[in-house]
């Protein structure tokens, strides 16, 4: 029973700003770290206790968020990607993938540190509708077969999470405090909106996450169906960029036509394309 945990860092009990927290330079990051690989450790042993034999563990934070000093010695660590990223090695080898510390996608009211891949990023539409960080890589694990049973991170993510696999089991660790999407927003202004929240203590945390972990997998090895509804092909992919310092509004556009026959690497091609930026009018 092999498990994918892809990470993040926004989305951990006590993470409490981009600046502080999130980033190298920050003052509190090796403390972030610290808590997130602290949460990973949780559902490694929740996971474990339910019959996993293999897990490993994507570093998904873009400068990197796991302290591997501190891992739980049995998981592996998946660290640093090469291009094109996606589907960030998931293959067919795994029974199934978990989010830990995941934030809700850009847009998303009462959320926490919420963005899409980066806070330039104002939205991205896949056939019409809104995916984020989540999405993405539960497309992608969906192309080899993979079922995506457990997420942790704030309430707004695991609502997400929920409303597009509705039998996902999710661990909220915090939620945001703040109404409204930010539209209005730059990158910048974007960046320091969503920092007000509402965290559990770190090891009620972990505790609540171990439990869910365990809950998740052993509901999927008794035959629970974890499944969503895959996007019909022809793909296309809309990505809207907010304004920055260099930059006005953007649009970009990639499209793919079709699924292959084995369910191989279409979302993941339209996901990896370079698209054209123009300005948005």
């Amino acid at each position: 029973m092999k498990i994918y945990i892809m990470t993040d860092l926004e989305g951990v009990a006590g993470v409490q700003n981009s600046g502080d927290w999130c980033s190298p330079e920050g003052r509190y990051y090796e403390t972030g770290k610290e808590l997130l690989t602290r949460e990973v450790n949780a559902a490694i042993e929740g996971f474990f206790s339910a019959g996993a034999t293999e897990i490993a563990v994507a570093d998904g934070h873009g400068c990197g968020a796991i302290n591997p000093l501190l891992l739980d010695k049995r998981a592996e660590l998946i660290a640093q990607w090469f291009s094109p990223a996606y589907p960030f090695m998931i293959d067919k080898s795994y029974d199934a993938v978990a989010w830990v510390g995941q934030h809700a996608r850009s847009r998303t009211e009462y959320s926490h540190l919420a963005h899409t891949g980066s806070m330039v990023v104002l939205e991205y539409l896949l056939n019409g509708k809104p995916v984020g960080e989540f999405e993405e890589i539960a497309l992608c694990a969906a192309e080899f077969g993979v079922p995506c049973i457990f997420g942790s991170g704030d309430e707004a993510f695991a609502k997400q999470a929920r409303e597009f696999s509705p039998a996902i089991e999710t661990v909220s660790v915090k939620r945001g405090t703040r109404p409204g999407r930010g539209d209005e927003c730059d990158a910048d202004e974007y960046r320091l909106r969503n920092k007000s929240a509402i965290h559990l203590h770190p090891e009620k945390a972990r505790n609540l996450i171990r439990a869910g972990a365990e809950k998740a997998l052993r509901r999927f090895i008794k035959g629970e169906k974890f499944e969503f509804a895959m996007p019909k092909p022809p793909y296309e992919l809309i990505k809207y960029l907010r304004a920055d310092k260099d930059n006005p509004k953007r649009v970009g556009r990639a499209t793919h036509p079709s699924s292959h026959s084995e369910r191989v690497a279409s979302i993941i091609a339209l996901l990896n394309e370079n698209v054209e930026f123009k300005p948005l009018t």
